[in-house]
């Protein structure tokens, strides 16, 4: 079983910057799993932001620029530092092992 817990989301104004975490917990063999996606209302989810097996992020090209995905693995935390957001980034954002375990997701909401 492999736990995750985002936080950090909330209610920011276009052009603002958050950063979501997501804390890992459980029978993981690496941090390089976790992914973000997001799912914005009556959309489907999608990815924003993985990494390659040697470690290179790879973002969906709405967010390239603007996103970056790291992580820190002593703490078993991934992190999605937001900046330059726009009304179309709001959704809930999800962070993921494999696709497989799920965490509970964060609303992002970007609104003057």
């Amino acid at each position: 079983q492999v736990q995750l817990v985002e936080s950090g989301g909330g209610l920011v104004q276009p052009g603002g910057s958050l950063r979501l975490s997501c804390a890992v917990s459980g029978s993981i063999s690496s941090l390089l799993r976790v992914a973000w996606y997001r799912q914005a209302p009556g959309k489907q989810r999608d990815m924003v932001a993985e990494s390659t097996s040697g470690g290179i992020p790879i973002y969906a090209d709405s967010v390239k620029g603007r996103f970056t995905f790291s992580r820190d693995n002593t703490k078993n935390t991934v992190y999605l530092q937001m900046n330059s957001l726009k009304p179309e980034d709001t959704a809930v954002y999800y962070c993921t092992y494999g696709q497989i375990f799920w965490g509970q997701g964060t609303q992002v909401t970007v609104s003057s």
